[in-house]
């Protein structure tokens, strides 16, 4: 049996080849073309020594060259490894060591930290974007030309790759590295089955999305969220992905209106941002339906982006190492804002008792435990890392390092991440229901609740605010707030200590890096 992801994109380009596949700017690309061009670059990967299993690490902004490398690479039955673009070049050897990448593909803008990662790591460079006054390129086969093969110049002049390497359903398509909040990045390995059940899966449900959708591509295609939910996802519908290379909030709603964006999907973030633009921009685009992911998105700002935008916001759950969606809310089932919905086709989404390490203990409905998740869409396992893999999965299920509870009906509720739990005087404090409350004082535009060290209780419930513009960050609105909340949740959970920040430090996938902000906080006092 033979599955390669490269399909996604193959099999659209002949049945829509004139649709537009890509918008970037005021280049317009149909599916033909995206599909030659891409056949192109995998020749030259081919052509430079490129074999079936190996490993080619992708350093790209949000631009047409990451699909055309990303499925050239799947097209010959290589291993794509998405890097992070805003790695440091210590952290991207890591990354080229751990995959063993036979190569990096990289863009003129990131080479600066790319290169000299490259070069530490000793794996061939290629570059795409770089732009120079001739129009030669370099020729990979002449000892005395030192400059890195140009990938997008030598696919100009090459003959396409005339049909795809044949894959196992089993044969690895992607290795993800994780955020590495604890610890150095894993790399989640994503089989072939893995990445196409999760792109066919979520397409039907919860996106919807069919031939005439335009999806706004802001999330970096580098990470899950973007590239399977968002880029392979709307390819394999055959709509059209208008790619921004970098999000701003008055950038993203011109560009929404002015393309006639029908699904947005985006962080928390994303949504604060959308909403600050739409304060001074009375245009609103013509969305049906938007997606949050990443990290929990606060109900307050769901209701006030419905209102402003008039568009519901379906909120859900993924994870790198489940490739990525495990649960949303879908149009089946009435949505229900707290909630991340159900598991989606497939998949199946429990809650066993975290405490319990060597098995999966399960839960009846109510109860708070460990998210655990078993189905179509759990990797592989990490690379290299059998002791790691070997604690989260576990009696075949892969233990998320997520607390949460499902109710009766099956709805799932994210609780909060196991390692961001407070424990004050003995009791636990889940920081994400407080900063539910807290997002609805009307001086709260942005909240993160955390736990910093106390010699009384063992750990305070802290929150972190970036107040609404206008409102004074001082010690009488943080007592304000202190009295606040005191009134609205039990007294083991309210924040007695508030902290004012400008911004936060923020994850790829766009969640508050809790750990970081601890550390700035506790190093400060």
């Amino acid at each position: 049996m033979t599955l390669s992801a490269a399909s996604i994109l193959a099999e659209t380009a002949e049945r829509r080849p004139d649709h537009p596949a890509l918008v970037f700017g005021s280049e317009r690309i149909t599916y033909a073309e995206l599909w030659h061009a891409t056949r192109r670059y995998a020749a030259v990967l081919r052509d430079l020594g490129v074999r079936p299993g190996d490993r080619i690490a992708l350093l790209l902004p949000n631009t047409p060259h990451f699909p055309k490398v990303y499925y050239g690479v799947l097209a010959l039955g290589a291993v794509a490894v998405p890097v992070h673009g805003l790695l440091r070049a210590e952290e991207i050897v890591h990354v080229l060591a751990d995959s063993e990448a036979k190569a990096l593909v990289c863009a003129a803008p990131q080479l600066t930290e790319g290169a000299k990662a490259a070069e530490a790591a000793g794996v061939p460079l290629l570059t795409v974007m770089v732009e120079d006054d001739t129009d030669d390129t370099s020729d990979p086969n002449d000892p005395n030309d030192d400059a890195p093969p140009r990938l997008d110049s030598l696919a100009e002049r090459a003959e396409p790759l005339d049909r795809l390497v044949p894959r196992a359903p089993d044969d690895l398509a992607l290795v993800l590295y994780t955020s590495g909040t604890t610890g150095r990045p894993k790399g989640a390995m994503i089989t072939q089955l893995n990445l196409v059940m999760n792109v066919s899966t979520t397409m039907r449900s919860p996106f919807d999305l069919g031939p005439d959708d335009v999806l706004l591509g802001c999330l970096p295609l580098f990470h899950t969220f973007g590239q399977t939910c968002g880029m392979s996802a709307c390819f394999l519908a055959g709509g059209t992905l208008v790619l921004m290379s970098r999000f701003d909030g008055p950038g993203a709603l011109d560009l929404m209106v002015t393309e006639g964006c029908t699904v947005f999907m985006g962080v928390p973030t994303m949504y604060l941002a959308l909403l600050d633009a739409a304060v001074r921009d009375s245009r609103r685009p013509a969305l049906d339906r938007a997606f949050s992911g990443g990290s929990a998105l606060p109900v307050k700002v769901l209701e006030e982006f419905q209102e402003v935008y008039g568009c519901p916001i379906y909120e859900g759950y993924g994870l790198t190492e489940t490739s990525p969606v495990v649960a949303y809310n879908q149009k089946a089932w009435p949505r229900r804002p707290g909630t991340v919905g159900r598991p989606i086709w497939g998949v199946e989404a429990e809650i066993a008792a975290a405490d319990v390490e060597d098995r999966i203990e399960l839960l009846g409905a109510g109860e708070v435990g460990e998210i655990v998740v078993r189905g179509h869409n759990v990797m592989a396992g990490y690379l290299n890392r059998p002791e790691a893999t070997a604690a989260v999965l576990v009696d075949g299920w892969f233990r998320s390092g997520d607390l949460g509870v499902k109710d009766a009906e099956g709805h799932l509720t994210i609780v909060d991440r196991k390692k961001d739990m407070v424990l004050r005087g003995g009791y636990n404090v889940y920081p994400r229901e407080v900063e539910d409350v807290l997002m609805r004082h009307p001086a709260v535009a942005q909240v993160a609740v955390i736990g910093v060290p106390d010699d009384k209780y063992g750990e305070e419930v802290c929150a972190v605010v970036r107040t609404r513009p206008g409102t004074a960050p001082d010690a009488a609105l943080a007592a304000d707030i202190v009295s606040w909340s005191r009134r609205r949740v039990a007294a083991h959970k309210y924040p007695r200590l508030v902290e004012f920040v400008e911004d936060f430090p923020l994850g790829p996938s766009g969640k508050v890096l809790k750990r970081e902000l601890t550390t700035r906080l506790t190093d400060g006092h």
